[in-house]
């Protein structure tokens, strides 16, 4: 199973934040975007807080793929 963060970045795109802002918002490094960049793993902990910054579930920003 694989996820994928295109929801995150449509999210992003419809409220007009970039990924720097996301990260300083989240209190997330520059490491967790790219790695969301590259649709890999990142911890339940980072997925947390861009919900709490974006104001959002979960399923608002992955989508898990088969």
């Amino acid at each position: 199973m694989s996820v994928e963060y295109g929801r995150l970045f449509e999210r992003m795109k419809n409220g007009k934040i970039s990924g720097a802002e996301l990260a300083k918002k989240a209190g997330i490094s520059g490491n967790i975007m790219t790695r969301i960049r590259r649709n890999e793993y990142i911890s339940l902990e980072s997925i947390e807080k861009i919900c709490n910054a974006l104001n959002c579930k979960i399923d608002d920003i992955i989508e898990f793929k088969a």
